[in-house]
This record gives structure tokens, sequence and C-alpha cells, in this order.
């Protein structure tokens, strides 16, 4: 299993909050896909998936905020 996790930002940046999930729970996933939109008081961004997998759980829904290094979801 794959945990996705909300990246550093930059320096001062400790959280951000997810805009819209590109993907939702049973869908299959691909490397270099985006997942997740990710909205912080100074950019957006999308945070894309590392290997091919099948999204198992979304932790962290769409208008709620996360914590750097928070686990997003988890992808096998």
């Amino acid at each position: 299993m794959y945990h996705v996790v909300l990246p550093e930002l930059g320096e001062g940046i400790e959280k951000a909050m997810v805009a819209f999930w590109h993907c939702k729970v049973g869908d299959q996933v691909y490397k270099d896909s985006d997942l997740v939109e990710l909205v912080t008081d100074k950019a957006a961004f999308n945070v894309a998936c590392d290997f091919d997998g099948v999204i198992k759980e979304v932790l962290i829904a769409e208008g709620q905020e996360a914590k750097i290094g928070q686990v997003l979801a988890v992808i096998e």
C-alpha cells in the first residue's frame, strides 16, 4: 500500500485545502496522473501519483484542510 501525503509546499506553508479530487475510491490511477488539487494561501497545485494502483481510501475530503505530511489517500 502507498500513502499519498501532503508534500512540503515551501517555506512558511504548513497546510493546504483539498480543492478537488481527480479520482474516487475504486478508480484505477496511473503514474504521473493528477490525483488531487490543493490550494494554499499562496497558490494552487496538483499532486500526481507516483505509481499505478487503485484508490482504496480518501482520508481528506474536498473542502477539508490537511497539514504537511498528513495522509490524503491510500493506494493499493
